[in-house]
């Protein structure tokens, strides 16, 4: 990588026509991301607190806690760091580093989205198979599969992007570092790696909405099944917050990278919303519409002011 180009650093211009909004973005990512970080630990906290949530369901979204906590941070911090005024510029293997946990974190989450689908499918159509079918053994093997797949995933894009020379200009019309924005700048034929990328997320994309498909149509047969209005109501509330939180995640990706003639301002503005909303939904979502996470949260709640008090 070292001897193909010339360029020691790239330039963040920011999000596309958002000149002189600075301060306000600045309040509003402030506002949102320290949002995200604390809502995805007080879940997080739940879970490992409380004896009744270590089941693989919440395993799971402990993981996707950890997950949303991590991905926001991969873009957040610099873009907070030049929106207050500081120096735009990121160096050339900073950019790389950048891009790699981008779709490396962002795969993996989509693997865990994938793995959720299928243990609310055994819990529904196999309740009693449900702790046989989903031992610790098979969760951790999910887990180490999908960080498989996301780290070949993140390798495969990073090498094909920044195996092109770079020799300016440097100016990287976005608020990170993403194959899109990035790849304008290359001195050489980028088409070799614009469809290696688009072929890559796009297979990915399809895979992970494949699997959530097949498990919630199963469900939703399941479901239909059920006699009982309450039993009906009980297993859809279960699923409801995964699907919702499924759209969040998706839906962005589709947009972005998958459009055929990319609009800088859109794709800046859902990436944003997915970079940085979406995990922060994540946590209100799973949190608001989980009784279960919500009574091991008054508990944590309850616990702190009683030690505070003490």
């Amino acid at each position: 990588m070292r001897n193909h180009t010339e360029l020691n650093e790239f330039i963040l211009l920011g999000m596309p026509q958002t000149q002189g909004l600075e301060t306000v973005l600045l309040g509003i990512f402030l506002f949102i991301y320290p949002l995200t970080l604390l809502g995805n630990l007080l879940i997080l906290l739940a879970i490992v607190s409380s004896s009744t949530l270590h089941t693989p369901m919440y395993f799971f979204l402990g993981l996707l806690s950890i997950l949303d906590m991590l991905f926001p941070s991969v873009t957040c911090p610099k873009m907070l760091f030049y929106l207050s005024g500081q120096s735009r510029a990121i160096s050339y293997k900073g950019c790389a580093v950048q891009l790699f946990f981008y779709h490396f974190l962002g795969s993996m989450e989509g693997c865990l989205y994938s793995v959720m689908a299928y243990d609310r499918f055994v819990a529904i159509c196999h309740p009693l198979r449900y702790m046989i079918i989903m031992r610790p053994g098979v969760c951790v093997g999910l887990v180490l599969a999908a960080w498989l797949l996301s780290y070949l995933h993140a390798t495969v894009l990073i090498a094909f992007v920044f195996q092109l020379p770079y020799c300016g200009p440097n100016r990287v019309d976005h608020f990170f570092c993403d194959i899109p924005a990035v790849l304008p700048l290359a001195c050489a034929d980028s088409s070799l790696a614009r469809r290696v990328s688009s072929t890559n997320v796009g297979f990915l994309v399809l895979m992970f909405w494949l699997c959530v498909c097949v498990s919630y149509t199963r469900i939703g047969i399941a479901i239909l099944r059920i006699r009982s209005a309450e039993g009906r109501q009980k297993a859809f509330s279960t699923c409801s917050a995964h699907l919702t939180a499924i759209l969040c995640a998706f839906g962005p990706v589709i947009i972005v990278y998958l459009q055929p003639t990319p609009n800088p301002l859109l794709g800046a503005t859902v990436q944003i919303l997915n970079n940085t909303v979406s995990p922060m939904l994540n946590s209100l979502i799973y949190s608001l519409r989980n009784k279960e996470v919500k009574r091991s949260l008054k508990m944590v709640f309850y616990n702190v002011v009683f030690t505070a008090l003490k």
